[in-house]
């Protein structure tokens, strides 16, 4: 593919990838993202003790500081540029800035640290953005039924909730179609 769009594309949608730290969010526009990404990654330091919970993720060794980029072209007239949060609350104003102008966001989610993904669909609501719900395979999770993760989560029936492991494009492809036909019902 091309570093450049091609000229028939006529439209261009911002999506943001959002989730609690360690969710996956650099794996997953890594993994899909036909440009090579751009990523803010940076290894983790001593400061983040006490500031940054490892416990879910204790081999974590980097994380993302300002914004993960890439792009995905789902048709001949419509490209998605992807815009990944860091994860972390004190990174928050990061949002504020990478919500302007996004359409949705894709929210990525651990099933066995669900807890962790209420700030984080406090702020999607607080931006007013359109959302649809990942949740992210790990190695060892089972999968849990859409109606629990939905119940514990606090979602509406209208939010799409599909599976999926963000090393794997095509899976992390239909997370992202699952969240475009969202919208599509929305917008018209």
């Amino acid at each position: 593919m091309s570093v450049y769009l091609e000229p028939n594309v006529s439209h261009a949608v911002k999506i943001l990838i959002v989730g609690h730290f360690g969710v996956g969010k650099t794996t997953c526009i890594g993994s899909i993202s036909e440009i090579t990404p751009l990523q803010t990654e940076e290894e983790i330091t001593e400061a983040s003790v006490g500031v940054d919970d490892l416990s879910g993720t204790p081999d974590k060794k980097t994380t993302t500081v300002a914004m993960d980029f890439g792009r995905l072209t789902l048709s001949d007239q419509l490209v998605l540029y992807l815009f990944g949060t860091p994860g972390q609350e004190r990174f928050k104003e990061m949002w504020e800035e990478l919500s302007r102008g996004a359409l949705g966001a894709l929210v990525l989610v651990d099933p066995e640290r669900l807890h962790e993904s209420f700030p984080v669909l406090d702020l999607v609501e607080q931006f007013g953005l359109t959302y649809a719900i990942g949740v992210n395979r790990f190695d060892g999770t089972p999968d849990y039924p859409y109606d629990e993760v939905r119940e514990a989560l606090n979602l509406s029936r209208e939010t799409p909730i599909v599976h999926c492991d963000v090393r794997d494009e095509q899976s992390s492809a239909q997370a992202l179609i699952a969240l475009v036909k969202h919208l599509m019902s929305i917008l018209g």
